[in-house]
């Protein structure tokens, strides 16, 4: 297993000793999720963290009425976790399922812990990561989803996932974006 593309990553956020590096190479393990297969299933108690090396995740769940309702993509080089039921050892309410063939890196979420609580850079890593991950990047979302129109989302979403569009059937982007498929082909037919 190649972990140069992992730790890479990991010092994009903030830099980690050898020795931290060294320990929690200890804890990867490589595994391939065919597509359709899930890294998280609802009704899960999530107990890992995923790096994607290749492929492409999906976290999403289910209104009442049955549609599915896609929250976030994991392309490559993004990490994949049900994160809230991870911390408070619940359920999840996602499944995170593979689009593609997918090669994730994985991690137990409670050996992580333990290096966070060791190893004071790669508690500087993981608090850079929640900042920019779960603040920076999420609270525009929450206001994009209930003030901009379907076409503004649309634009964004090209911004932020550039490459992705060319992967995904329509369904899976009019899902994430909260509209219907009729809604996006019609976005579609603006744009041209």
């Amino acid at each position: 297993m190649d972990t140069d593309l992992f730790f890479s990553k990991i010092n994009s956020y903030h830099v980690i000793s050898k020795e931290a590096e060294l320990a929690w190479s200890g804890h990867l393990h490589q595994k391939v999720y065919l597509k359709n297969s899930h890294f998280i299933q609802i009704g899960q108690v999530p107990r890992k963290i995923g790096f994607v090396v290749k492929g492409l995740l999906a976290q999403h769940y289910f209104t009442e009425n049955g549609d599915t309702v896609i929250k976030y993509f994991f392309p490559e080089q993004r990490f994949a976790a049900s994160v809230g039921a991870m911390l408070t050892q619940s359920e999840s309410q996602f499944d995170i399922l593979a689009l593609e063939k997918a090669t994730i890196i994985e991690y137990e979420a409670a050996a992580f812990q333990k290096l966070v609580s060791e190893f004071p850079d790669i508690a500087l890593f993981y608090i850079r990561y929640m900042e920019r991950h779960w603040i920076i990047e999420k609270e525009p979302l929450e206001i994009t989803l209930r003030a901009d129109t379907a076409a503004k989302r649309y634009e964004d979403f090209l911004k932020k996932y550039p490459d992705l569009p060319k992967r995904l059937k329509k369904h899976h982007i009019a899902s994430y974006l909260g509209i219907t498929p009729t809604q996006l082909s019609r976005i579609f037919l603006a744009n041209k």
